[in-house]
């Protein structure tokens, strides 16, 4: 389950198990509560402070469970619906923001990581990728707008229809990340990146947030029950 550690006023989530290295963190519906409930513990904190999403291992986010989806076929709109939350709660977060993406960043976790404020991404390993092309899985109204407002349009045509993946470098220069560096030198560039911001926090920098993505917010607000969703 994701955990928190602090470091000075910058709290940082790990998506995976604390000292496991191999974890996929997918979006199973336990995983996503764990991760609203530690974004529930850093919204009470008190001072100023600032945020990095993390991972630890191959994955930043292997993206949706697709082994929880066809065992609850009949879930999997509400199960899409709550995987909106947490890009809609990060797009707003009351604090500065930003994901160390120091693996691969599939489908929705490859969406997670642009839900932040900035990104920062590993140079030399991992891939940016949007697969639902190759999976015959249509993508959500929301996630839709989500890519298409966060990402850089001639690049999201490319992500979106073509499954490119997208080693650092070339998220860096497609407009993806806007840094990409060593393996050792993702999580302390996040950190540093939004360490001295970090007295800007507050409803004043969320409420400037809800502005920026006003149109995203209410896409991704849209249910998709009548959505199809499928495999091959």
């Amino acid at each position: 389950m994701p955990y928190l550690t602090r470091d000075g006023d910058v709290f940082v989530l790990y998506l995976g198990n604390e000292g496991e290295q191999d974890n996929e963190n997918r979006f199973h519906p336990d995983w996503m509560d764990a991760v609203h409930a530690s974004l529930d513990e850093v919204e009470a904190s008190e001072g100023p402070a600032a945020l990095v999403v993390a991972a630890t291992g191959k994955f930043f986010s292997n993206g949706l469970d697709v082994e929880w989806i066809f065992g609850n076929l009949d879930k999997v709109p509400e199960y899409l619906d709550r995987s909106h939350t947490i890009f809609s709660r990060l797009l707003t977060f009351p604090m500065p923001t930003v994901s160390a993406i120091q693996g691969h960043a599939f489908g929705a976790g490859a969406m997670l990581a642009i839900s932040t404020d900035f990104q920062v991404m590993r140079s030399d390993r991992g891939f940016y990728c949007l697969p639902e092309v190759d999976l015959s899985m249509p993508f959500t109204v929301g996630m839709n707008a989500l890519l298409n407002s966060r990402l850089p349009k001639q690049t999201a045509i490319e992500a979106m229809t073509t499954g490119r993946r997208f080693g650092g470098e070339d998220a860096l220069k497609s407009g993806i990340v806007q840094s990409a560096v060593p393996g050792e030198d993702v999580l302390a560039t996040a950190v540093s990146r939004v360490a001295n911001n970090a007295s800007k926090r507050g409803p004043n920098l969320a409420g400037i947030k809800r502005s920026i993505h006003g149109d995203l917010l209410a896409a991704l607000a849209v249910k998709t029950r009548d959505t199809p969703f499928s495999f091959g």
